[in-house]
């Protein structure tokens, strides 16, 4: 095994260097975390934000072994389940304890899958129970107020309005979003193409995200342009493709102009698209696929956001509720 130390794990090294672990297993839990990384990068195929919270779990997990004097290639189910534990003791959420445990359950998956341990000591452990949190959407008269802020006059605001309507009316993910090329786009046949890394899907477009992006590709996407060998469909002012921090920048801006007061983000334009269109009468199997979700179960949390408003409409409503 190749014993690697990177700046990105030099977090872990000094918070392992605490601990009771000598050098030599010191040099190999560095090469551990780093390659667990890379497995996770390029096998799992996690997402980056992921992969830095499953690496800060494993790190803190390592180090809670060390304190009780156990190696993490000879940890035990009590092992795993005293430091689950220990986190709830802290007052850690429901929610963060789950994750711990998926972020334990795939290191040793990598570590078993190398021949680094022996066993899994996570198996048949079961996750704490998280009550889903029902999402935040915005109601259809938000939407219409932040989709009239952007002003088509420049080439910017084009380009804001149509990365705005698209994002509302498909309920792709902000890094599918900003991944768009322009090839990806059919305007003749109203479909968009994406794809989140693990398998493709194709969603109709709304007229009015239509319109947006026709203006857009047609008077301002060529002023954005630097390279004419750009592919990415949404540019930013020095002509690359629009970067997640960009757009976020791009849906404060216009939150702020519209006066609207729920924290608008682009998760929660997804969801928003979701419920509304449940709301209108979209089957939750239709739902489903256009947003992506492997699980339907992931689906039918708007079904129950549904009739969360309902029974308050009615609560407040009804003259004998």
């Amino acid at each position: 095994m190749k014993h690697s130390c990177n700046t990105a794990v030099i977090f872990e090294m000094n918070l392992i260097n605490t601990y009771k672990y000598t050098q030599e297993e010191q040099l190999i839990m560095y090469a551990y975390i780093d390659e667990y990384e890379s497995f996770m990068t390029n096998v799992g195929h996690k997402a980056s934000n992921t992969v830095e919270s499953y690496k800060r779990d494993i790190t803190h997990y390592i180090t809670y072994l060390s304190t009780v004097g156990t190696d993490v290639c000879e940890a035990t189910k009590t092992n795993v389940l005293s430091y689950l534990l220990s986190l709830q003791k802290q007052g850690r959420a429901t929610s963060t304890v789950s994750r711990t445990l998926a972020s334990i359950r795939s290191y040793y998956v990598f570590m078993v899958k190398n021949g680094n341990a022996a066993f899994d000591p996570t198996l048949n452990l079961e996750a704490p129970h998280v009550e889903k949190k029902l999402p935040r959407i915005l109601t259809s008269r938000e939407v219409n107020m932040l989709m009239e802020q952007p002003k088509c006059s420049g080439a910017k605001g084009c380009r804001d309005k149509a990365m705005l309507e698209l994002l509302y009316a498909t309920g792709i993910r902000v890094s599918e979003l900003i991944s768009l090329n322009v090839s990806d786009v059919n305007i003749e046949r109203s479909l968009l193409t994406t794809s989140n890394g693990k398998r493709e899907r194709i969603i109709p477009i709304g007229h009015k995200a239509v319109k947006a992006l026709v203006d857009y590709l047609e008077r301002a996407r060529c002023k954005l342009l630097k390279d004419k060998d750009e592919d990415a469909l949404f540019l930013n002012c020095n002509g690359a493709r629009m970067s997640r921090q960009g757009f976020w920048k791009v849906i404060k801006h216009y939150q702020q102009t519209s006066g609207i007061k729920t924290e608008i983000t682009p998760h929660i334009l997804r969801h928003s698209f979701a419920a509304h269109l449940i709301e209108n009468g979209a089957d939750l199997g239709s739902v489903q696929e256009m947003m992506g979700h492997a699980d339907i179960s992931s689906t039918q949390v708007y079904s129950k956001l549904m009739t969360s408003k309902i029974q308050d409409v009615y609560a407040k409503a009804h003259p004998r509720a």
